[in-house]
């Protein structure tokens, strides 16, 4: 479902001080229907990996394709309908204060062209999806942490997408709304078969969640290993002695 070829991104430091290497040639690819994790420290270059995929950090070198499609070669409105199969879920959540829960599930269909009853039949469902339909008309400030990430989770799968991104989903959550954020993840892959790709610093989230794991370091996949029964099964020491100290 997504391929990565030889793709690399580096930014300018301040002060025409030389660059900062966020992602070094890197190759990846991901399965159909796959819960895929990008684990390491902070500054390792996951998040700029995951937004490589969607393109919302373009590459400097290589070729991203998603589904069969070169991202790399899109531009303007190709672009955009490319990224239309492709849900995202943040960190912090960006759900607009002054938009109710299903305001804020119907804006990513709004911009797509939607209308009517069409946006209101899909809103319900993906609001039923994620266990939400009785806060259709709250507003974010009415929520818990955990109800604000399942409305993000409910917007990502609004365009019933092949890909949904998640970066650090989890990281603002408690350990127990952790685990019901993740709970309605996986519902969603094993329903409708939707990859999911999620950045995290936090092994129990591998465990718990992913089929495999990328372990990066220093912008580089260290290794791509699997998860078995709850344990993720690294070969190489550099990426066992990375998971024995930080996590």
């Amino acid at each position: 479902m997504i391929h990565l070829d030889a793709v690399h991104k580096r930014f300018a430091l301040p002060g025409a001080q030389g660059w900062f290497e966020a992602v070094r040639s890197t190759n990846l690819h991901i399965e159909a229907g796959e819960i895929f994790g990008l684990i390491g420290h902070s500054g390792a270059g996951k998040s700029t990996l995951l937004r490589l995929i969607n393109l919302l950090e373009r590459p400097d070198g290589g070729a991203v394709r998603v589904g069969g499609e070169d991202l790399t070669a899109l531009q303007g409105a190709d672009l955009r309908r490319a990224r239309q199969h492709i849900g995202m879920i943040f960190q912090q959540f960006n759900l607009m204060a002054n938009r109710t829960v299903a305001g804020n599930v119907a804006l990513a269909l709004e911009i797509a062209g939607w209308s009517g009853t069409r946006v209101d039949d899909r809103v319900r469902e993906c609001l039923d999806i994620v266990g939400l339909e009785q806060r259709a008309r709250h507003y974010p400030a009415q929520l818990s942490g955990g109800q604000k990430q399942r409305v993000g989770i409910a917007r990502a799968l609004a365009l019933q997408p092949k890909v949904m991104l998640a970066d650090e989903p989890t990281s603002a959550l408690d350990p127990q709304t952790t685990r019901s954020v993740l709970d309605c993840l996986r519902d969603v892959n094993q329903r409708f078969g939707v990859t999911i790709v999620i950045v995290t610093h936090e092994m129990p989230v591998v465990r718990k969640l992913c089929h495999r794991a990328a372990v990066m370091h220093d912008g580089q996949v260290l290794e791509i290993a699997p998860v078995v029964q709850g344990h993720l099964q690294t070969q190489t020491a550099q990426a066992r002695e990375l998971l024995a100290e930080d996590f």
